[in-house]
């Protein structure tokens, strides 16, 4: 008969889980998170799984035990405001005008002709990109009617859940793929590369030839581009 394992067991097992969910989301977070501080928040979420698990469910541990960690640190990320309400409204700037652009020439503009529309020059608009590690396809502001209404809790799927909910989600998920098979062949290579193949950005950089650094910044861009795209989808859900 197998010993149970304890807490510390599943610490010590599942340590390098907490460290490679928080290195992969340090991608989408600015420079001023500190990645200890993500490492702590998922091992208390670690913690919290080992002694709420229950093998009768039919889930595997580290399946459990990944999204108790990553909601750990997204938990800590929203009570740490991570992402100044400065970036958030120069990074409305950047979208509204990838989004003239757009219209007035039917096609994704590239950084420079983006700079040029806020009258800055490439290099203070490619210093903004950078401020902007972190940002997100979406925010709890964009899709919520009251503060405690959060969209993505709204939109969990389970037996109860409304078919027009789901058309919406479907909705939003084709517009997101057209989205990004609109990117620029670079900014779409990379978002594969992150989301898919779930490379982090020194391997990324590595891929594109690029720096580190320049990989934020193209996230960064192409998650702007995304947001403009989805602009309309995402203030009719307000």
């Amino acid at each position: 008969m197998n010993t149970p394992l304890t807490i510390d067991d599943y610490v010590k097992k599942f340590a390098p889980l907490v460290k490679r969910i928080a290195y992969h989301l340090m991608a989408k977070l600015p420079a001023s998170v500190q990645v200890d501080d993500l490492i702590q928040a998922g091992l208390i979420g670690l913690m919290d799984a080992a002694r709420n698990y229950d093998d009768t469910q039919g889930a595997q541990f580290e399946t459990y035990a990944a999204q108790r960690i990553r909601g750990a640190m997204l938990d800590e990320l929203r009570q740490a405001d991570w992402l100044p309400r400065t970036v958030r409204k120069s990074l409305r700037t950047i979208e509204a005008t990838i989004n003239n652009l757009e219209q007035q020439h039917k096609r994704a503009p590239n950084e420079e002709e983006i700079a040029k529309a806020m009258d800055i020059d490439i290099s203070a608009y490619q210093h903004m990109l950078l401020d902007a590690r972190g940002h997100q396809l979406l925010y709890y502001e964009d899709l919520q009617d009251s503060e405690d209404a959060d969209f993505f809790e709204r939109h969990v799927a389970n037996e109860s859940s409304d078919p027009l909910q789901m058309l919406e989600d479907a909705g939003f998920r084709k517009l997101l793929a057209e989205a990004i098979g609109a990117l620029p062949e670079r900014e779409k290579q990379m978002m594969g590369m992150y989301y898919e193949q779930e490379l982090n950005l020194r391997e990324i950089g590595e891929v594109l030839g690029v720096s580190e650094s320049r990989v934020c910044q193209l996230h960064s861009q192409a998650v702007a581009r995304l947001r403009a795209k989805l602009l309309e989808w995402i203030q009719d859900k307000r």
